[in-house]
């Protein structure tokens, strides 16, 4: 009886042991699967010389500065897409409930939506001023009739440039007249912090 109690604490001793060894072993000992890159079983066994390729690096985020704005070493400005929007919550406006949305594709380009005018889209390149790479946006709203709408874009060297656009209960924002609204355009915000 002894022997057998003995014999069941060596065999748990080592599986202990041995488990211990498999949760400690580096990845590459515990590998025991086929190289997908060595030799098949068809082969002679020969083995080849490893050929040496570089490391592939993931691609910087652009830097961009205020001469090569929207541009990158000939390539077209590459930013990650934004929106933002500001809403008229006072009852006693004609733009009560106006929701204005602005957005940024992967471009750098920036866009504004005015909710009287649904499912258009207004480029705000129109806009003279405004910066070519646009990575951010940020919208305000006044709360009378006419309005004032605040459009702030984060250009792709850091500075910000604003327009102030006014707004009326009577016509909604549209690519014909968005230009003479927000007149004279977008002017960057002096000594922003880059």
């Amino acid at each position: 009886m002894k022997t057998r109690i003995w014999a069941a604490r060596s065999i748990a001793t080592v599986s202990g042991v041995v488990l211990a060894g498999a949760l400690l072993a580096p990845s590459a000992v515990a590998h025991s699967g086929p190289d997908p890159k060595g030799p098949g079983k068809h082969t002679s066994g020969k083995k080849t010389p490893a050929k040496k390729t570089p490391a592939k690096q993931a691609p910087a985020k652009p830097v961009v500065d205020g001469a090569q704005q929207g541009q990158v070493a000939g390539r077209k400005c590459v930013t990650s897409r934004d929106v933002a929007s500001a809403v008229v919550d006072y009852s006693g406006s004609g733009l009560f409930e106006t929701v204005f949305r602005s957005a940024t594709d992967e471009q750098g380009h920036a866009f504004l939506n005015d909710s009287r005018n649904p499912g258009v889209w207004i480029n705000l390149a129109l806009v003279p001023g405004a910066p070519k790479c646009v990575y951010d946006t940020a919208l305000a709203v006044t709360e009378e009739d006419p309005g004032h709408l605040y459009i702030t874009l984060l250009a792709s060297n850091g500075t910000l440039h604003q327009a102030t656009c006014t707004s009326t209960g009577s016509s909604p924002f549209s690519p014909a007249n968005l230009a003479t609204a927000c007149a004279p355009g977008f002017t960057e915000l002096a000594d922003t912090p880059v």
